[in-house]
């Protein structure tokens, strides 16, 4: 690593990043492609950048599980795509007690000292709505695939094109010894939504 590469990191302060810094990363180093500064439109579920995270977009892309055929095991080690059917449109119907997966709008790369965490958004939570998403990794970058679960017993409606979750962006004192990209992780560059596999 070079010297200058150093220096950014010794001057950079670790910690939860604000909407400023945010912003410049999301400019610079295309770290939120498209980037929102402001979503709070009317009638809408608010998304794009807050004070300390930024709240991403739903996209149009579904992959509902289908709870009906028990025959069917859910492995992750060998998926069967029967398992859920897909759907495309701007609102989606999770079923009671069901699970969908989804993905960003956006297209996120992670820098070398970030790491980024998911949070769902009250308007959802309140509504029984539950998002996952593991930790996105320094180094990784992508869609971000989402697990959407209902824990009500009744349905869900989710809007596309709006907002779904919030990331809150932390930095590392220092470049981590192996990076996600260093790694060749298995969901590196991955594109829309994608299913659970193995390293090859």
């Amino acid at each position: 690593m070079s010297g200058v590469v150093v220096d950014v990191y010794r001057n950079s302060k670790p910690g939860l990043l604000q909407d400023s810094e945010i912003a410049r990363l999301a400019v610079e180093q295309q770290m939120i492609t498209p980037f929102h500064s402001d979503g709070s439109v009317s009638h809408v579920i608010s998304y794009g950048l807050s004070s300390c995270g930024y709240d991403a977009i739903l996209a149009n892309e579904f992959r509902i599980f289908n709870g009906r055929d028990t025959t069917i095991t859910i492995d992750p080690k060998d998926f069967n795509t029967a398992a859920y059917v897909e759907h495309i449109g701007d609102t989606c119907i999770i079923p009671p007690h069901g699970f969908a997966l989804a993905r960003t709008f956006e297209y996120y790369k992670i820098p070398e000292d970030i790491l980024a965490i998911c949070m769902g958004k009250s308007t959802y939570a309140r509504c029984g709505l539950i998002v996952n998403v593991t930790p996105l990794e320094p180094g990784w970058e992508g869609h971000v695939t989402l697990e959407l679960s209902n824990t009500t017993p009744l349905p869900i409606k989710v809007y596309a094109h709006e907002g779904i979750c919030q990331f809150l962006f932390f930095r590392t004192a220092d470049r981590c010894m192996s990076t996600y990209r260093d790694k060749a992780g298995k969901y590196q560059k991955q594109v829309g939504i994608t299913n659970p596999r193995m390293k090859s």
